[in-house]
């Protein structure tokens, strides 16, 4: 079951666990080498790493005696059915507005028709 969406967006709604993504965008890393890219202590890379794994954000694998973390793109799933509902609405209203505007516009082009022909007689 993935996460929820309330869960992700708490889970982004940090910057250092952005960060952390980002440096995970290009593949998998060490909890050591995250702490030596970032400002914080490995103990801190450590914890936003449990609440990115929470969020279902970041999954762990085992390379030897480290455990490696990498972007789990299907957690990312919540998040963007959540935010795709907004982006269908947005879409929606804008191409009602824009037929509105459509229409209103070749409302006042039939009406400048009729005022020529009106002042042509």
């Amino acid at each position: 079951m993935s996460a929820s969406a309330a869960i992700v967006l708490d889970a982004l709604g940090d910057a250092t666990r952005r960060a952390i993504l980002e440096k995970l965008h290009d593949g998998p890393l060490a909890v050591g080498v995250l702490a030596e890219q970032l400002p914080i202590s490995r103990p801190a890379v450590s914890q936003h790493l449990r609440v990115l794994k929470r969020a279902e954000l970041v999954v762990e694998t085992s390379a030897g005696t480290r455990r490696l973390y990498r972007i789990n793109r299907s957690g990312l799933q919540a998040v963007r059915d959540y935010l795709d509902r907004f982006w269908a609405t947005a879409l929606d209203n804008f191409a009602a507005l824009a037929e509105a505007e459509a229409a209103k516009d070749a409302v006042a082009e039939a009406q400048a028709v009729l005022e020529e022909r009106a002042e042509g007689r």
